[in-house]
Parts: C-alpha cells; sequence; structure tokens
C-alpha cells in the first residue's frame, strides 16, 4: 500500500488483468472459505495494511503467519514472520501454515506473486488508492472473517476520528502547499489517501499523488512543507537530502526550514494506523501556529553543485 515491502521503491506497475483474474480466483472460492470457517480460518498476511484492520476487528487469531513489517502496525510479535510480496525465500514456508487465504498488496513483484498463485491458495490482493477504498478494504475482509458489524464500527470510528481533526484544522493557514514524499530514488509522491489527509488537514498537495515525480515538478509547485515518509525506513527519512536539492533552494519549504518527517507507517499503511498518521500530519502542518516544532533539520547545509 510500501516498510511494507518498499512498495514505492522502484515505480513498477503491476498489470491490471493479472489482479483481476486474482480477485476472481478469490470469489469463486468464497463459499469455501466461509464452509472453513466454522473450523476457523488461518490466514497468512504478506500486507501490513490486512493485518492491522485483522487486529482492529478482533480477528487477530485468524492470523497464523505475517511478514516482519507487520509488527510496526500491529500486536503479532510471536507469529511466525514470512517474506512479502517481494522477496520470499520459499513458498513451503507458507504452504507449511495451511492457509484459507493468503493476502498481498498491489503493487507487487510478479516473480513471487507467481509461485505463490502456482499453488492451490486463496489470494487476495489489495490494491486501495482512496480513503473510500480504504473503507472498502475494511468490509472485504470483515465479509470474510464474518465480523461485517465489527468492520462497519471500525469504518465509522475512523470516520468519525477524520472528521474531529478535521473540525480541528479548520482554522489553519489556508492554501499550505505541501509536498509529501515517499520515496526519493526515484522520487514519488505519496499515495492518493495521503493526498485526502492533507487536504483534511488543511493543506493542499500539489503534485499528483502516488507517481514518480521530478525536482523540477516539485520546484515548480513551491511546497509551504515539504513531509517525507520514505517506505521501508519507519521515521528515519534524512531531511538533509531535501535541503541539498538545488533546484529547490528558493522554495518556502526550504527557506523556512519546514521539511518534516513523519514514520513512514503511519502514512503508508491504508488501515487505521491512518488516524494517528492523520494526527502527526496535522502537527506538522500547523507547527508554527501552534508553536510546535516538527521534526526538521536546524542547520543550514552545503548544497551539491
Amino acid at each position: 500500500m510500501i516498510r511494507r515491502s518498499a512498495p514505492h521503491s522502484d515505480g513498477r506497475v503491476n498489470p491490471r488483468p493479472s489482479l483481476r483474474r486474482h480477485r476472481q480466483r478469490l470469489l469463486f472460492s468464497l463459499r469455501g472459505m466461509k464452509k472453513a470457517s466454522h473450523n476457523g480460518h488461518r490466514i497468512v498476511s504478506l500486507a501490513p495494511s490486512a493485518t492491522s484492520i485483522l487486529c482492529a476487528l478482533g480477528a487477530k487469531k485468524t492470523l497464523v503467519g505475517v511478514t516482519k513489517w507487520c509488527l510496526d502496525v500491529a500486536p503479532v510479535n510471536g507469529l511466525p514472520r514470512l517474506g512479502d510480496c517481494w522477496h520470499m525465500q520459499s513458498v513451503n514456508d507458507v504452504l507449511r501454515l495451511k492457509p484459507t487465504l493468503v493476502i498481498g498488496s498491489v503493487p507487487y513483484k510478479q516473480e513471487t506473486v507467481a509461485k505463490l498463485l502456482e499453488q492451490p491458495l486463496n489470494f487476495l490482493a489489495m490494491n486501495p488508492r482512496t480513503m473510500a477504498d480504504v473503507y472498502a478494504d475494511i468490509r472485504i475482509l470483515g465479509r470474510i472473517v464474518g465480523l461485517t458489524n465489527s468492520a462497519e464500527t471500525l469504518v465509522r470510528k475512523m470516520q468519525r476520528e477524520f472528521a474531529a481533526i478535521g473540525r480541528k484544522s479548520k482554522n489553519g493557514a489556508p492554501g499550505l502547499r505541501v509536498y509529501c514524499e515517499a520515496w526519493p530514488k526515484p522520487r514519488i509522491s505519496s499515495p492518493p489517501w495521503v493526498a485526502e489527509l492533507v487536504s483534511l488537514c488543511g493543506g493542499e498537495m500539489v503534485v499528483p499523488a502516488g507517481e514518480r515525480v521530478s525536482e523540477k515538478q516539485v520546484a515548480a509547485a513551491r511546497p509551504d512543507v515539504i513531509v517525507l515518509a520514505w517506505a521501508a525506513t519507519g521515521d528515519r527519512a534524512n531531511p538533509r537530502k531535501a535541503y541539498e536539492v538545488r533546484e529547490w533552494q528558493d522554495l518556502p519549504a526550504i527557506r523556512n526550514r519546514r521539511v518534516c518527517v513523519i514514520s513512514d507507517e503511519l502514512l503508508n499503511t491504508p488501515g487505521p494506523p491512518l488516524l494517528q498518521g492523520a494526527k502527526e500530519l496535522r502537527k506538522a502542518l500547523h507547527a508554527e501556529k501552534n508553536g510546535t516544532t516538527a521534526k526538521k533539520l536546524a542547520t543550514p547545509v552545503a548544497v551539491h553543485q
């Protein structure tokens, strides 16, 4: 959705037709899965977003395997840790867990997923782009594990909390121009759901969301704030890299020292972690008004020539 298997790291896009076939294969198997649910679901989650959703629904007991990235967003320590949709040493590690369903995310490495699809496994590839998609995924997983009411409750809870954040942000500086970055090489802007959160917090995402962007594009957009949430780095994105970009030296965000870091799992996990992500984003955008200091570089740096 990308610490979660670095989905934005190389900009590869998987073809839609294969994903459509995977979804059809899952849908055709749902009846059998419901019958198996009497004996308990056995879900291997290769997507931290799915893991966070299932745990929030109260369905942690359905999980029999997760990725190492899942520990950042859900209380799943103690479960077997597997590879993910980009890197998996052996499909046998999945098969040994005898899952009734394997959940992955888009984008994925085709070779890795192909190995899974060669096996008699039900596979669901989640591909949210917007907040509406995130809510839809919550409801889908709720139906799969027989917790539709819990899913609806979770959706409404998230919507209420997002609305509260939006109300608190109304008095912020209108039209604050924001560039959120999910990966630095090549530069990829944060996903569309992050652009929605930026708007919720009183800002405006000034480049296309979830796409490769050039340094010249960002320079032309003249952001007031730059937010770094680099996939697979937690809160270790390096603000210095932004301050060193020659084309950005005259940007308001650079001149005013407003390059902020938000832990990537809070913005790159399309599920319940986005609530905390929105709160952190609001703090970053309203830092000057509130007299708080977002994580940013305090000393000047030399520009690479």
